[in-house]
């Protein structure tokens, strides 16, 4: 696979990662080769404190009370399959964001389609629209973190003071936050939370993580072999294993605890600050450029470093195609799999242009992005 020149595309997975994330899926695979847990060897019992290791990283970072509150899934769309259809039962009614995902957007979809659920869309960023759309039979309140269109980061601490207020679920996306910014699962206050192993925590795909507060009670996504009583054919309650059967990832697991050891030593506020800065150059500098429409807030401590735009005249998908061809800059374009976000910001059907930047970009790139842009601007 041929090496990109400029990646600005990390909103749908980091690149590139920490050397030690490659060596340590690498050497799993190479010298671990085993499940982990489930056998009484060396090299499973290794394997199994390796797990613990990195959902006790995982803890910290984010704020758990525990490690235990901590699964690891396939990827953040499934922990988001679990939460939502793990706590839904037929009759409640969900309140999400207009800039929800389809990991959110499909799954609720789905439950209100077969007559379990009804649902009320609202912006996300009024907490009193938040508040209004609450009835009696409202069980959950779904929020992303930041959007992967605008980059906006949503209201999430108040929302989940409102939701302890009213008694009410709380479940954020946080797979465009974890591991890009300071994040406090104790000060956001949710019931779930799901997050990317493959993005901010820089880790391998294949890996997402779910938060379970303690006392909050889901149905397992799936039932099998965890390792723990085996003799039953019930399935074990204890976290985490009532909601990790079947044998884990765990060379990505080995890659992600890699990568959120890189996060946290060179730590959350220092890689907030240059992404921050990164995004807020390319934001300015685009916004200066004839026909070009920049989205999202102007303010850079309110977004993720995730820059969405159009530019008059031309098609996103063949500006995107243009800027990779003739100037070797990946970007996404199209919905990004939020097409209620794009109706929001009115750039439905056709989508936008996203550069998305990550810690290992640079102000060079930024500089030759922005010239690349303004280059085929002045073509039209």
């Amino acid at each position: 696979m041929d090496k990109p020149g400029i990646y600005f595309d990390n909103a749908a997975t980091s690149w590139p990662k920490p050397e030690k994330v490659y060596t340590a899926a690498e050497k799993y695979l190479r010298y671990g080769g085993t499940n982990p847990g489930r056998s009484g060897h060396t090299r499973s019992l290794q394997a199994d404190r390796m797990v613990y290791d990195a959902r006790e990283k995982a803890a910290t970072i984010l704020g758990a009370a525990v490690p235990e509150e901590i699964i690891f899934t396939l990827n953040a769309t499934d922990s988001l399959n679990m939460a939502i259809k793990g706590l839904l039962e037929p009759g409640d009614h969900v309140i999400f964001t207009a800039f929800e995902h389809n990991s959110v957007l499909r799954p609720l979809g789905s439950l209100r389609r077969s007559g379990v659920i009804t649902s009320t869309m609202v912006r996300g960023e009024n907490l009193e629209e938040i508040a209004a759309a609450i009835r009696p039979e409202t069980r959950l309140i779904v929020c992303v973190h930041a959007s992967n269109v605008t980059g906006q980061i949503m209201p999430v601490e108040e929302i989940g003071q409102l939701t302890a207020e009213r008694g009410l679920y709380f479940l954020v996306d946080a797979a465009q936050t974890a591991g890009a910014m300071p994040l406090d699962l104790g000060a956001i206050k949710p019931h779930l939370a799901a997050f990317a192993g493959h993005k901010g925590f820089l880790g391998p795909p294949g890996v997402g993580l779910l938060y379970v507060r303690q006392g909050v009670r889901i149905k397992p996504w799936r039932e099998g072999g965890t390792g723990s009583r085996s003799e039953e054919d019930v399935h074990p309650e204890m976290m985490p294993d009532y909601l990790e059967a079947g044998t884990m990832n765990a060379p990505g697991l080995a890659g992600l605890y890699e990568g959120m050891c890189f996060i946290q030593e060179e730590g959350l506020t220092r890689i907030r600050e240059h992404e921050a800065k990164l995004a807020g150059l390319l934001r300015r500098g685009l916004r200066a450029i004839p026909r070009v429409q920049v989205f999202g807030p102007e303010d850079d401590q309110r977004s993720v470093a995730v820059v969405s735009f159009v530019m008059e005249g031309m098609d996103s998908g063949e500006l995107g195609y243009i800027l990779e061809q003739v100037y070797g800059i990946l970007s996404r374009t199209g919905l990004h799999c939020a097409p209620l976000a794009h109706r929001a910001i009115g750039t439905f059907p056709e989508g936008t242009v996203r550069f998305s930047l990550g810690y290992f970009n640079t102000e060079k790139e930024v500089e030759t992005v922005l010239h690349a842009v303004e280059e085929v601007a002045t073509r039209l």
